[in-house]
């Protein structure tokens, strides 16, 4: 395990139980609260025409974002306990180094030390984008 003290690490676990309950909390209220109601509102007013149509996707779709930024959240939260009962929470997972607390405290779920992050940004900063 990383360069953590018992204290450190209970307050990290203690953080990320925490940010995984308010993603559940959020998760649960968009499905219970989902911009479906809206999207029909919009489908079932008269005259209904090609923008409301598109409004009311376009809104669909937002939900459907928000509602997978949460969950993929909830992943990270998982793999950083997984990491946690591995012994392997606060160690760079590209150069085996200790990840700075003050790094898990802005970022509890990081896998890698400032170092690789930004090498990973750079390096990756282009992926998905068009290329001529």
């Amino acid at each position: 395990m990383a360069a953590l003290d018992q204290s450190q690490l209970d307050q990290l676990t203690k953080r990320l139980n925490e940010d995984n309950q308010a993603l559940l909390h959020e998760v649960r209220d968009e499905l219970e609260n989902s911009g479906d109601q809206h999207r029909i509102d919009l489908l079932n007013s008269e005259p209904g025409d090609a923008g409301d149509e598109s409004m009311a996707n376009a809104l669909a779709d937002f939900n459907v974002a928000i509602l997978d930024r949460h969950i993929q959240g909830m992943r990270d939260i998982e793999a950083a306990f997984q990491r946690i009962r591995d012994g392997a929470y606060g160690v760079c997972t590209d150069c085996g180094d200790d990840i700075g607390f003050a790094r898990l405290q802005a970022y509890p779920t990081a896998k890698r030390c400032i170092a690789c992050q930004e090498k990973r940004e750079r390096e990756y900063a282009q992926e998905g984008h068009p290329k001529m």
